[in-house]
């Protein structure tokens, strides 16, 4: 299971970098996803990807607060909405459309249910 997992984790990881590059794609969800990955699996990846400069202080947030940047819930959201409808014009099937916002359902409602880290900043 250990060598699926890193694997995994790389698969997560360069999700993450193209979320770096690309603006509509998520990048936070990408790397905490190769982190929980390498964690299960591989000490040294995961002691990499914490002292990485770009993504070791998203995954110290998450592990010190458990909540998102507004930024990233904003970008998440978006990015959910825009493959939605994206989605929505491509199908064309009526119960099609409704199983894939149904299913769209879940992760907006995981986003927006993760505490906002400037919200938990203002309460402390």
């Amino acid at each position: 299971m250990k060598p699926f997992l890193t694997i995994l984790g790389f698969f997560f990881l360069a999700l993450a970098v193209l979320g770096v590059i690309l603006p509509v794609m998520p990048t936070t969800c990408f790397v905490l996803m190769a982190a929980a990955c390498f964690a299960k699996s591989s000490d040294r990846f995961y002691q990499w990807l914490l002292a990485s400069r770009i993504f070791g202080p998203m995954i110290q947030q998450w592990q010190v607060s458990r909540s998102m940047p507004k930024r990233a819930k904003i970008i998440a959201m978006t990015t959910l909405c825009c493959s939605g409808a994206i989605s929505m014009i491509v199908i064309e099937s009526g119960a099609t459309q409704a199983l894939v916002a149904l299913l769209l359902l879940i992760p907006a409602a995981i986003i927006l249910r993760i505490p906002t880290t400037e919200n938990l900043s203002l309460t402390q």
